[in-house]
């Protein structure tokens, strides 16, 4: 009865209509040439970006096999685990979160496949925070633009962040020159993404990120653009974030 109890009182972030538009492609999560063929192009510079602040910040040995041992790292959204795996191959302790049952399978077989302990869950941030747990690094990565309540949703990521840690951003910003790059051409024209994956009203500005991050004590330390180069085929950092940009925030060592 409490259990039932606490868990109507926890208001949901989770928008059923785009958990069931990704479980519906779930099984090409690891098809590098797939629907995911642009988060595979995007994951380099992503998971570059990464490793870089989180070797700084935590003053660890980039050249080590296993940099991010005794790192216990959230990646909510994790979808099929394209991140949840090169962060387990680095020796973090890894959870993969995602509210589709379907992605949570796919994402564990492929884990198996490749020998590694990830601890995946099928869940919601909101439920992780109120079951109190606690993490070295948030991974919010491609997920804001796709959930019910931004500021909800980003609040109770951020409860999640251990004094000291912190927590990664990405999503696409909401002005016209994203429309006209990131929906209309990448899905309309290139179709480099299936139509209505994004949505222009839901794409998030970067100061609707920072407010709910600060109202929980987390602190913006940079931010950056990142942009497609047509003639590299590649991401690339940029400072201008007027489409694709990421977030960095920690929560300062004095917080409790």
């Amino acid at each position: 009865m409490t259990t039932a109890t606490t868990s109507e009182t926890i208001k949901s972030t989770v928008d059923d209509a785009e958990v069931e538009r990704f479980s519906r492609m779930a099984a090409d999560w690891w098809n590098p040439e797939s629907k995911f063929k642009p988060l595979h192009k995007f994951n380099p510079i992503r998971l570059s970006y990464i490793k870089d602040k989180v070797s700084a910040h935590f003053g660890l040995d980039t050249r080590a096999l296993d940099t991010f041992k005794g790192l216990r790292i959230l990646d909510i959204g994790c979808g099929g685990g394209l991140l949840c795996e090169p962060m387990a191959r680095l020796g973090a302790e890894i959870i993969g979160v995602d509210p589709s049952e379907t992605n949570i399978k796919v994402a564990a077989l492929h884990a198996k496949q490749g020998g590694l302990n990830i601890d995946y869950r099928a869940t919601t941030a909101e439920a992780l925070a109120a079951d109190g747990e606690r993490f070295d690094i948030v991974l919010n990565m491609e997920v804001v633009e796709h959930v019910a309540d931004v500021p909800l949703f980003l609040s109770e990521c951020a409860k999640m962040v251990k004094p000291g840690g912190l927590m990664f951003v990405a999503t696409i910003n909401r002005t016209m020159k994203a429309w006209g790059l990131a929906i209309f051409g990448a899905e309309y024209v290139l179709n480099w993404l299936p139509k209505g994956t994004h949505q222009y009203e839901r794409l998030v500005r970067p100061e609707e990120i920072i407010g709910p991050l600060n109202a929980q004590g987390l602190q913006q330390i940079e931010s950056t653009g990142v942009f497609y180069n047509l003639l590299k085929d590649s991401w690339q950092l940029s400072s201008d974030m007027s489409v694709n940009y990421m977030i960095l925030a920690q929560r300062p060592e004095t917080q409790k």
